[in-house]
This record gives structure tokens, C-alpha cells and sequence, in this order.
């Protein structure tokens, strides 16, 4: 594998041709990506998983496979956008959205030229998402500045608890395209010294999983979080994650000026806002470190 900085790559192979692949990540959510623009790999969960290991494959959080959305095999309307973003979680599941993979996608998807706008639309399997590319890399960088539009946190109104270090804390059900448990810690519990090696135990516990924030106050519209995604486990940042917990937090402060909240996390730092028509925002980084040819 090869640093990257944002050149285009060359077009895609053949059906039938080794897939091409490239390893990104956003604020240290990481991916593989894979070229696969007419739909012609067959992504089992056996392969996602392969891929995804830290060991014996090229690791990551999930898999993406770049494809468009007529030749994905999805349910998508006539005038659905060109290119769809095919996320899976690292257990080989598939997931609804990831709003650090969207950013990773975009990128990708610019710098291949697959998409030559700063400004365009992507189908996901939670619906139309806009993307924004606010500034390329600089050379010998790989890191792109992209802005994604979320569509609205929706606040599901069920009632969950989230049991931490013994003690049973009341829950935020926000729905993002996917579903998340945001749960704010007491002033006397430390964000560090939380173990997330498992799953915190819920109470009921979704029929359908659930990605489960754990939050602390910073200051002004400033939160710091950890997630434990589901099919995943702790990662270093989760983007829908990020977001449902602004939604969160603006809840819980009375916060209805819709400017920008701080969110901390273990790898970098996310931007959330909000549209005038009440949609979520989410900005930050993406970054391409590498391509190259699966082999196996």
C-alpha cells in the first residue's frame, strides 16, 4: 500500500478483474473501500470480515464498497443519485448509515473523479444524503474537509436505560437513519475510566441492537463521548453517533438556537449543526492513506 495524496486514481478494473481497494478513515473511524462500480463483486459477510481484521486482513472498522445505485441491487427510486454508498459493519452485518463513512465516501468518490462537483447527492440506505467538500487536501496530505447533511435527529420517545459501572442511567433514543443510546454520565464518573469492551447492559433491550454514546459536559454547546457501535464494538469515533448526541445535548441544555456543537472524541474532533429546516449537519475530516489490489 501506497500514501496517497489527491491525485486520481486510474479507472476502475474489469468485471472479473482483481477488486481495487483504498483505506481511509474519518477521525479515525476507519474503512476499506472498495471500487466495485458495476456491482459485479459478490461482498458476503465472510469477505467483510476478512477484510476488516486487524490481523490477517487490511483492518478497519467497516467496508465500503463504492457502487452505483442501479447496479447495487437495492431498493431505490428512478431519480435515487448515481452512486451508492454499500456500508458494513466489520461483523460482515449491514448497517443503515455511517456518517464518518459518508465523508470517507465523498472523498473517495471526488478524488477517483468519480464525481468532479464539490456539491452532490449519494444514496445510502437511510435516503438521499448531500455532501459538501469544503477543502481538498494539500499536497502530500490526505485529508479532506467534507460536510455532510443528515437529514433530521428524530427523537423516538422510548424509554431506555443504559447500566454503567453499576449504576442505571436514563437514556436518549435518537433516531439518525440508524439507531443510537446516548446516555449522559454522572458529574462524579469519569469518560476515561469507563469500560467498553462490552457492550453497557440496556434495559429493554432493542430487538434490532442499537449504537450506545456515553457523554460528558465540556462546556458551551461542548460534549466529549465514547460509542460502542453495534456490529463493531468501541470505535474511535462514530459521525451518527456524534450527531445524535448534539441532538441529545441540545435537548438536555434547552439549546434552540441551532448553532454549532463541539463534539469530542476519542480520534478528532466533529462539527454539529443544523440546516434552517431542522436537519443535522456534520462536519469533519476525511482522510485516504492508501490504495491498492486485493489479492486474496
Amino acid at each position: 500500500m501506497a500514501p496517497l495524496d489527491s491525485a486520481p486514481t486510474p479507472p476502475a478494473p474489469a468485471p472479473g478483474s482483481p477488486l481495487r481497494f483504498a483505506k481511509g478513515h474519518g477521525a479515525r473511524n476507519d474503512f476499506v473501500i472498495l471500487q466495485d462500480p458495476d456491482g459485479a463483486a459478490d461482498i458476503t459477510p465472510e469477505l467483510v470480515q476478512r477484510l476488516t481484521e486487524r490481523t490477517a486482513g487490511l483492518g478497519a472498522d467497516g467496508l465500503i464498497r463504492v457502487v452505483r445505485t442501479r447496479a447495487a441491487g437495492v431498493d431505490a427510486p428512478a431519480d435515487a443519485p448515481e452512486w451508492f454508498m454499500d456500508y458494513r459493519n466489520a461483523d460482515g452485518s449491514i448497517a443503515e448509515m455511517c456518517g464518518n463513512g459518508v465523508r470517507v465516501f465523498a472523498a473517495e468518490l471526488r478524488r477517483t473523479g468519480l464525481v468532479g462537483a464539490d456539491r452532490f447527492d449519494i444514496w445510502t440506505r437511510a435516503g438521499v444524503r448531500t455532501v459538501e467538500i469544503l477543502s481538498p487536501p494539500e499536497a502530500g496530505d490526505g485529508t479532506w474537509q467534507v460536510r455532510v447533511g443528515m437529514g433530521p435527529g428524530r427523537l423516538t420517545g422510548e424509554a431506555r436505560t443504559v447500566t454503567v459501572a453499576g449504576r442505571e442511567l436514563a437514556a436518549t433514543e435518537v433516531d439518525m437513519g440508524n439507531p443510537h443510546t446516548v446516555a449522559f454520565l454522572p458529574e462524579d464518573a469519569a469518560l476515561e475510566d469507563v469500560d467498553l469492551t462490552r457492550r453497557p447492559a440496556l434495559a429493554p433491550e432493542p430487538p434490532h441492537g442499537t449504537n450506545v454514546e456515553l457523554v460528558v459536559a465540556r462546556g458551551e454547546r461542548h460534549v466529549a463521548m465514547r460509542v460502542h457501535e453495534r456490529g463493531v464494538g468501541e470505535t474511535l469515533a462514530c459521525g451518527t453517533g456524534a450527531c445524535a448526541v448534539a441532538v441529545a445535548a441540545a435537548l438536555r441544555a434547552g439549546d434552540e438556537s441551532r448553532r454549532p456543537w463541539r463534539v469530542d472524541l476519542p480520534g478528532g474532533t466533529l462539527t454539529i449543526g443544523w440546516t434552517p429546516e431542522g436537519d443535522v449537519t456534520l462536519a469533519g475530516p476525511a482522510q485516504i492513506v492508501a490504495e491498492g489490489t486485493l489479492l486474496v
